[in-house]
């Protein structure tokens, strides 16, 4: 089960990195409405960018309007316009929701979702279909429903949907996750859809992209000591564009390095007064980086120096 959240325009300005910190993998962002690309989601260029600079994986959703089949087809071409030249990992929903719609039927709603996700397939786009489950079981058909990757929506303490297998669940609408303010919508994935997305070159990748075996933690992090991922703020964006978690890394190196050079908070204290770990801004780096306890360890020099 994976994390997630989905925002618009109406979570305002968020810190994707403290939503990355927080245990949150992966976000479904509005990109639009309607049928018209003037309609685009006003955070939606910021909202991808910080979240993908945050390293989490990302989806697109597109909220209908659609008062016919050929208006869907409107929509989807919208839609592919104002996410265009962009990378998702996550399909590209269709976000049926409009109670005008569902008062047509469902062989109405039918043609909607088919006209839309069948004009995405056609552009090498994975389609998904994002709908509450009362409003999925009587206002669409199964037959259409199995066709693409379904998101649900319940609030409640399980999906109750069985007709087709479901990859996200929307659980929640007023979840609390640092870095944004006011309630956010919550999601679990049970569903690999990066993998997918990447093995069938869709949403922006190419089969020809490699799909790299992902390394361990360990792993990563015994790289990061021999200096393989640079440092600083250059070894958290290399580490992230290739897909890892920068600070679970980070975290591992840490440890590492304080189990390497054990030393106790006296010793490393006594060194830093020698002038052994430089100063300022300098020791705090060098210290953190060995894995020690900065502040512990300026706090026993100030005592000695005392």
């Amino acid at each position: 089960m994976i994390k997630g959240i989905d925002v618009s325009s109406w979570q305002g300005d968020i810190d994707f990195e403290k939503v990355k910190q927080c245990g949150i993998d992966f976000v479904i962002l509005r990109a639009g409405y309607g049928r018209d690309v003037s309609q685009k989601d006003s955070f939606f260029e910021q909202n991808y960018r910080k979240a993908k600079a945050a390293g989490l994986d990302a989806g697109a959703y597109w909220y209908s309007y659609a008062d016919s089949p050929e208006d869907a087809v409107r929509e989807a071409k919208a839609c592919m316009e104002v996410i265009k030249g962009k990378k998702f990992e996550y399909p590209i929903y269709l976000d049926l929701e409009e109670q005008s719609q569902f008062d047509r039927g469902m062989a109405f709603c039918d043609s909607v979702i088919l006209n839309f996700c069948g004009e995405l397939e056609k552009n090498r786009y994975m389609p998904g279909l994002y709908c509450s489950t009362y409003y999925l079981e009587n206002y669409v058909s199964d037959s259409v429903a199995g066709k693409y990757a379904l998101w649900v929506a319940q609030y409640y303490n399980k999906c109750t949907y069985t007709a087709n297998k479901y990859g996200i669940w929307q659980y929640s609408s007023d979840g609390n996750v640092n870095g944004i303010s006011g309630n956010v919508d919550m999601d679990y994935c049970y569903t690999d859809y990066p993998a997918a997305v990447k093995k069938g070159g869709y949403n922006g990748y190419k089969k020809s992209d490699p799909v790299h075996d992902k390394k361990s933690v360990e792993q990563l992090a015994r790289e990061v000591i021999e200096g393989k991922w640079s440092t600083g703020d250059e070894r958290k964006k290399l580490l992230t564009e290739a897909g890892y978690d920068y600070y679970a890394v980070q975290k591992r190196v840490n440890e590492i390095m304080k189990e390497k050079h054990h030393k106790s908070v006296d010793e490393t204290a006594k060194e830093v007064i020698e002038g052994k770990w430089g100063n300022g801004d300098e020791r705090k780096k060098r210290l953190i980086d060995a894995g020690y306890d900065y502040d512990e360890i300026q706090k026993r020099v100030n005592e000695l120096m005392k």
